[in-house]
């Protein structure tokens, strides 16, 4: 499918100041981890690869053809790193499948029989559950 290790390299991660609470320690250390990945540039996909990734995550690509995503979770900044690694090559691998085309089947002759039986017995008691016309 594709190369992990080579994709890996040609991620850009930068760290910054994670927002919200926290405190101190929130506002002296840049735990947050950014990753960028440039799709158009990319050497580990083949050209049908890209224009299906560029398909498949056109609402989460920038108009530079920038992947950016983000992660705060943890405190440690190796630990957000791995994270959004992790998250970023599902994201890719998910991305990368091609769904099999439904074949639609044919409905057996005695499930039809089955179903309007059903809907004429059920008619069958309601309607001797009405009162008899005596005209």
């Amino acid at each position: 499918m594709f190369d992990k290790n080579t994709l890996i390299l040609e991620l850009n991660f930068k760290a910054v100041r994670s927002s919200g609470a926290g405190g101190q320690h929130v506002n002296k250390v840049a735990s947050k981890v950014e990753l960028t990945f440039n799709l158009q540039s990319s050497e580990v996909f083949n050209d049908i690869q890209k224009s299906r990734l560029q398909y498949k995550l056109q609402n989460r690509l920038t108009n530079d053809g920038l992947l950016i995503l983000q992660c705060a979770e943890s405190r440690s900044q190796h630990k957000n790193k791995e994270l959004v690694t992790e998250r970023f090559l599902d994201l890719i691998e998910n991305a990368l499948k091609v769904q099999k085309k439904r074949v639609p089947t044919k409905i057996p002759k005695s499930v039809i029989k089955k179903r309007l039986k059903g809907k004429r017995n059920q008619s069958l008691k309601k309607e001797n559950r009405k009162k008899p016309d005596l005209d």
